[in-house]
C-alpha cells in the first residue's frame, strides 16, 4: 500500500523566491530525515508565497501508514510555523 500526502503551504514570511526555497528545502530535508519518507515539490515556482509539497510512504499496513502520515502532517505544520510559514489544506490518499 501506498500513502500520498499533499501538503499545501502559504509562506506569509517569503520576501522573494529565494525565501521560499529556503523554507521548502528545510522542511523537505527535515521530513526526509525524521521520518524515511520521500518528499518532492509537486507544482512549478509560480507564486513566491506558495508551495505544493508531496509525501510518498510505502508499507503492508495500512494503519501504519495512517499513523506515519499523521505524525509527518504535523511534524510538518510545525516546521512550516517556525519558517513563517503555515500549511493551508492536507490530503491523504491511499493507493
Amino acid at each position: 500500500m501506498l500513502a500520498l500526502l499533499t501538503l499545501e503551504l502559504r509562506i506569509e514570511a517569503a520576501q522573494s523566491l529565494k525565501d521560499r526555497r529556503q523554507v521548502v528545502r528545510s522542511l523537505k530535508d527535515r521530513l526526509r530525515a525524521s521520518f524515511n519518507v520521500s518528499v518532492a515539490e509537486m507544482e512549478p515556482a509560480t507564486l513566491w508565497n506558495q508551495a505544493t509539497i508531496g509525501v510518498v510512504a510505502i508499507s503492508s499496513s495500512r494503519g501504519y501508514l495512517e499513523g506515519l502520515m499523521d505524525k509527518v502532517e504535523r511534524a510538518a505544520t510545525r516546521i512550516a510555523n517556525n519558517h513563517g510559514a503555515e500549511v493551508s489544506d492536507a490530503d491523504l490518499e491511499f493507493i
